[in-house]
């Protein structure tokens, strides 16, 4: 079993991350560049989670700028450029938090996902079995009926529009998000910032997804993002990828055992100290088979 130094783990972070100076992220095409070599990333970092973002990519590791005009925040302007380009994914992905998806990679998250195909029906069943709420209802159906919206015209059509509504009506974006059923496609100048998403139906306006999906079994999925996960971060504990996708214990541990046993990852023993279940990548270790001390 090889072993593990942190300051090798490190290093190889500041690698897949792109934190050291002259690798940073300069260009919105080397910003998507940099999506796709990583499968998904965060787009700003998150605490307490483990996972390139797009903003230490652009600004290196250091914590989110309040200033308006720091040079990191120029990741704002390229995803909003993008917002329904269709060059990659963005969406409350991941925990709920704004996350970046190669487009290669959308159809193993959408086979993870409770779509059955019929986009215009299936959230139905999903309601009467009480896996959306009523808000989350809601707030889509006002997307199938009418199209495309802002936030603001949203909230209304959805009838979430007193402030009592605000957090219900987010928590309802954010449900949706998560269960890749709408995402936003653009921005409007709506609202006392002039400045609100616009959302859409993730089927309507990926029209190929569930097709891509389809001969994608759910095993297979959460091998592919757990490898992809691997490749990023170099090495995790199977608890570090459950917080991560939500998954339960029992997939999490078939996932572990499916990569280590094919040779997509290494088991490893306690990391600087910290036990349990650790994977590494193949690539921390080089393809001559130095396993490092």
């Amino acid at each position: 079993m090889p072993r593990l130094t942190l300051a090798r783990l490190n290093a190889y972070r500041a690698q897949t991350y792109r934190l050291k100076p002259a690798r940073r992220v300069k260009t919105i095409d080397e910003a998507l560049a940099f999506v796709e070599a990583r499968g998904f990333v965060y787009f700003w970092p998150i605490k307490g989670v483990e996972l390139p973002s797009l903003w230490a990519a652009v600004a290196g590791d250091r914590p989110v700028a309040d200033e308006h005009d720091d040079p990191g925040h120029i990741t704002w302007g390229w995803k909003d450029q993008w917002l329904g380009a269709r060059r990659w994914y963005y969406a409350k992905l991941l925990r709920g938090k704004a996350t970046l998806v190669a487009l290669p990679v959308v159809p193993y998250f959408y086979a993870l996902s409770e779509n059955f195909g019929d986009w215009r029906a299936d959230y139905l069943e999903l309601f009467a079995a009480g896996r959306l709420t009523a808000d989350a209802r809601a707030v889509y159906e006002a997307l199938l009926e009418k199209g495309p919206l802002h936030t603001l015209a949203l909230r209304k059509e959805a009838r979430l529009t007193s402030k009592g509504s605000n957090a219900r009506f987010e928590k309802a974006l954010v449900e949706l998000q998560t269960g890749l059923r709408i995402l936003p496609v653009g921005v409007a100048q709506a609202g006392a910032w002039r400045y609100a998403f616009i959302y859409d139906i993730v089927d309507r306006h990926f029209p190929d997804l569930a097709a891509q999906a389809g001969s994608i079994t759910r095993v297979d999925a959460r091998a592919h993002l757990a490898g992809l996960y691997l490749d990023s971060v170099g090495a995790a504990r199977a608890q570090d990828a459950q917080r991560l996708f939500r998954w339960t214990v029992e997939e999490t541990r078939r996932v572990w055992e499916r990569l280590a046993d094919e040779g997509r990852a290494l088991r490893l023993e306690a990391v600087a100290g910290v036990p349990g279940e650790w994977l590494a990548t193949p690539r921390l270790f080089g393809a001559g088979g130095d396993h490092g001390q």
